[in-house]
């Protein structure tokens, strides 16, 4: 086993990145969707049902997946040419973070869910960014390791704004009535934004990119075509890449799946929402835990090792999922799914870095991002289709396994192809 090696400033300042974006990650999937729904359910002029709050959320949400998708490769294509990763990622970061101040002080749902779409569209393109960057901030040696730190890191470091945020929600008028549901709101979008600029600034001081393309600035129907030449590329002669693509599409689809519906799992199940919130915070830490324990194994086992490890994991909570019946059972699901959550995501990261021309990083993680950002639809569609069908949250969640299995199949067929990447 290799002797551990201290991170460089420039790797410290790309995993404080993954710091900062997980926290407005953590309220948009908690908190915000409350807050919508105060401001938009009511029976006064302009207000909505409960059942329209929910379908417009959704709604939003898939315009978001759908912009993301769009806009993902093309602007991962630009920021390829030489000196453009850095103007496009800084300038997606201050749409972000201006559009996650400010939504503290709307009071209308609608501008509210609007400016939103346009806030989560920012952030999840800074994220193609971000992701792009690593061939830049570390060795090929060490993107598990470096790559699994930001995942860690982002995990429990995200939780500091959010207990902040929390305490302002419990001090609302939802539970306490001590403070404003507009202060609250202030409080928890403002500490949240203020966080994710300030752990970013390491990261805008020391980012330089290395590896780009010699392209004419603005040369948009150049950059389409190339585009659609990568994609025909990987379905002819970049097996390699092609093959995880479907692996990495089914097996995350999977983890996506179990995330986006845990606490609909213990809904289900009768179990107390304020044991399931206890539990899911706790399963922060465990993910923080193991996605070190991942990196520092990544140093003696092969990064497509690792990801079956945390394939195999899945199926196998995925199987357990047919005992759930206490909060119990529902913490040890939790916390099977925080050990491989964080690592099976920053392993396939960086794997995906290694065997894609780095030159061309941007353009291929815009295409990595529609996988990543569109996962969870298939698995989500069969929780329904069991559920429908009078089958069991037990048995609707472990039919997931089907996903892991499959993504374990084309993982290994990639591993099997010639890398592209010299």
């Amino acid at each position: 086993m290799a002797n551990k090696i201290k991170m460089t400033k420039l790797e410290k300042s790309w995993v404080l990145y993954d710091v900062g974006n997980s926290a407005f990650t953590m309220l948009a999937c908690s908190l915000v969707p409350i807050w919508f729904k105060s401001l938009a359910i009511g029976t006064g002029p302009g207000q909505i049902t409960s059942d329209q709050a929910t379908a417009y959320w959704a709604l939003a949400m898939s315009i978001v997946t759908l912009a993301v998708a769009v806009l993902g490769p093309v602007l991962g294509a630009f920021t390829d040419t030489k000196g453009r990763k850095k103007i496009f990622f800084t300038t997606a970061l201050a749409l972000g973070l201006i559009g996650c101040f400010i939504s503290g002080f709307i009071y209308s749902w609608l501008v509210f869910i609007i400016v939103l779409v346009l806030t989560k569209i920012a952030y999840s393109t800074s994220q193609v960014f971000y992701d792009s960057m690593l061939n830049d901030v570390t060795t090929e040696e060490r993107m598990d390791e470096i790559s699994s730190y930001g995942f860690a890191w982002g995990y429990i470091g995200s939780c500091i704004p959010f207990i902040v945020a929390l305490v302002a929600y419990v001090l609302g008028p939802d539970m306490m009535g001590k403070i404003s549901d507009s202060a609250s709101r202030i409080i928890g979008f403002g500490v949240t934004a203020l966080w994710w600029f300030v752990v970013t600034i390491p990261l805008l001081r020391n980012y330089r990119q290395i590896h780009y393309v010699d392209r004419q600035p603005g040369a948009v129907g150049a950059v389409f075509r190339e585009i659609g030449a990568t994609i025909v590329r990987m379905v002819k002669h970049e097996k390699k890449i092609f093959y995880f693509l479907i692996a990495f599409f089914l097996y995350i689809d999977g983890v996506g799946t179990i995330i986006d519906n845990c606490i609909n799992i213990g809904t289900d199940l009768g179990l107390s929402t304020v044991g399931q919130v206890v539990t899911l915070l706790l399963t922060q830490v465990v993910a923080f835990a193991f996605s070190l324990i991942f990196g520092i194994l990544s140093r003696k086992y092969t990064t497509v090792t690792l990801i079956k490890a945390c394939i195999i994991g899945y199926f196998c909570v995925c199987l357990y999922a047919l005992t759930l019946r206490s909060l119990v059972g529902f913490a040890i699901l939790a916390f099977g799914v925080g050990m491989f959550q964080g690592s099976i995501q920053s392993l396939s990261r960086s794997y995906f870095s290694k065997i894609i021309p780095p030159e061309n990083s941007g353009e291929y993680f815009g295409l990595y991002d529609i996988f990543c950002k569109g996962a969870s639809f298939l698995g989500s569609f069969v929780l329904a289709a069991v559920k429908l069908a009078g089958g069991t949250i037990n048995i609707a969640v472990a039919s997931l396994a089907v996903f892991f299995a499959l993504g374990f199949f084309f993982l290994t067929l990639a591993d099997k192809q010639k890398s592209v990447v010299k």
